[in-house]
């Protein structure tokens, strides 16, 4: 599973990479996850309202930063079955 957090930078992109790794030891998964800071790249996704998070190269939130439990509900639903 690959994950990008996609942001400028700002204490609400910091928020979502937070939850996230909270959520990635919850879960015990082995995931990889990167910082997309690149303005170009982002919009690449679609994306206009940051932070955003995309999990296997599809973007699951924007906007938003999800509370733990949502987090784990968001990777639950990316893991393979």
């Amino acid at each position: 599973m690959n994950i990008k957090i996609l942001g400028s930078g700002c204490s609400n992109c910091a928020k979502l990479e937070k939850v996230v790794r909270e959520a990635v030891a919850d879960l015990g998964v082995v995931v990889e996850i990167e910082k997309v800071q690149d303005v170009a790249k982002i919009m690449s996704y679609g994306v206009m309202s940051t932070p955003a998070l995309v999990i296997d190269e599809v973007v699951k939130l924007v906007g938003k930063v999800p509370n733990r439990a949502r987090a784990v509900e968001i990777l639950k639903q990316a893991l393979p079955q």
